[in-house]
């Protein structure tokens, strides 16, 4: 049952991937739904460069530059959402079946902790709208020590 709600989200972002390209201009081409698929087997975070490895890995013949153009395209088009945790790579995640939350990453081993948004957000944004500000979307890190490499075991 799972495996088959999934399937059928997969193909929603598909629908939603295909309906983006569409009103830009361009095509499902067999490259960027290559790209697509190795995305969305890809599970928690994932670079692009983690795809580009993905792809040569399954002997999948997709240049570099296909991988981080298909990614911009899938994050324009709703279905991923990128985080830089500071780095100069980004990370992506999936869309679909998240709720809503934020990140900390240990400083020392890049061990990232999700935790649940709670509802931070109706603080900070009608104190930003007021002041005129035009959000465009936000995110929220914290940066630390996690447990194992404080040395402190639970």
């Amino acid at each position: 049952m799972k495996s088959t709600h999934i399937h059928s989200k997969v193909l929603s972002e598909k629908g939603k991937l295909e309906g983006y390209l569409k009103k830009v201009g361009l095509k499902l081409t067999l490259g960027r739904k290559r790209v697509f698929e190795m995305a969305m087997n890809s599970h928690g975070h994932f670079a692009a460069e983690e795809i580009v490895k993905a792809c040569r890995h399954n002997r999948v013949r997709v240049s570099r530059a296909t991988v981080y153009r298909s990614l911009h395209e899938m994050l324009e088009a709703g279905i991923v959402r990128e985080t830089a945790f500071g780095e100069k790579h980004h990370h992506f995640e999936h869309l679909y079946d998240e709720k809503p939350h934020h990140h900390a990453r240990c400083l020392r081993c890049s061990r990232i902790i999700e935790f649940p948004d709670r509802k931070e957000d109706n603080i900070y944004i009608p104190i930003l709208e007021k002041q005129g500000f035009q959000i465009l979307g936000h995110e929220m890190h914290f940066y630390g020590i996690c447990q194992k490499c404080y040395g402190v075991e639970r």
